[in-house]
């Protein structure tokens, strides 16, 4: 009898440990977005994540790799931190400019094909995929005379992302 109480016991420790907390849900049912924070120095690893990640769906269609550019990227965290003080993800500043201005005020000299932009608490990963998933933001992407690409961030202090994408030639 002993032998089997503590076979029991031992199972159900066991059945416990497998379970996973249910996730909170919101009033409408879903469950609530999980804040992702970005600790200081992932940025790199960030930024890296999401260029293979593009190259690789780009690379599936035979279309060329994209390059980081420093003035693209330059215009893209320009723009993740307007869009939080203005408190909208659009594509223009406060003071009016346009993908293009941004990115020739940053020193860009070649053609910008697009901008991506982003309110969420969702990775940068997350982030591509719902790009991916629309025909107009999907185009930017696989844009086939695409060559060099911006991307940058800002996070509020809630969590909440502000993610910014430019693509040029």
């Amino acid at each position: 009898m002993e032998r089997r109480l503590f076979l029991l016991s031992g199972v159900g420790l066991v059945l416990s440990a497998c379970t996973t907390a249910a996730p909170t849900l919101g009033a409408d049912g879903r469950p609530l977005p999980r804040v992702y924070k970005i600790k200081p120095g992932d940025e790199q690893a960030i930024a890296f994540r999401l260029l293979d990640s593009v190259n690789t769906l780009r690379a599936a269609k035979a279309l060329p790799a994209l390059g980081f550019d420093a003035s693209l990227n330059a215009a893209a965290a320009t723009h993740s931190r307007d869009m939080s003080v203005q408190n909208r993800p659009w594509h223009f500043g406060s003071d009016g400019s346009s993908p293009l201005t941004r990115a020739q005020r940053s020193g860009f000299s070649g053609r910008v094909i697009g901008e991506l932009i982003s309110e969420t608490y969702e990775t940068e990963l997350e982030t591509l995929s719902t790009w991916m998933a629309a025909p107009d933001t999907r185009a930017v992407i696989m844009d086939p005379t695409a060559r060099l690409v911006g991307f940058s961030w800002f996070q509020e202090a809630s969590g909440k992302l502000w993610w910014t994408m430019l693509t040029g030639a």
